[in-house]
């Protein structure tokens, strides 16, 4: 589900310019009131992982950056069971027979 940015009003109309970001479903009409004040959808440009993106880097990706946010990244090994390669958490090895 897409994330949304939503500009409170003032009394004529105008963005106040605090904002706020709220997760619906696309096809969730706009609020067009928040919490008793009235509100509008601020207009956003989407972020799309494409070729050229940040987000399909590879070094985004590399076990190091991983472990350095705090994930643990299991890769496939020979036997078909799994093998930590990133990260301190978790079991070193999943196996099928375990």
């Amino acid at each position: 589900m897409p994330t949304y940015v939503y500009e409170f009003l003032d009394e004529e109309g105008e963005g106040t310019g605090e904002c706020f970001e709220l997760v619906e479903p696309i096809s969730a009409d706009a609020l067009t009131e928040h919490e008793g004040r009235p509100v509008h959808r601020v207009p956003q440009a989407p972020n799309i992982a494409g070729k050229w993106s940040d987000m399909k880097s590879k070094s985004a990706m590399s076990n190091e950056n991983l472990e350095r946010l705090g994930f643990t990244k299991y890769q496939k090994n020979t036997d078909g069971g799994m093998s930590r390669v990133a990260g301190k958490e978790g079991p070193k090895n999943i196996s099928l027979d375990d």
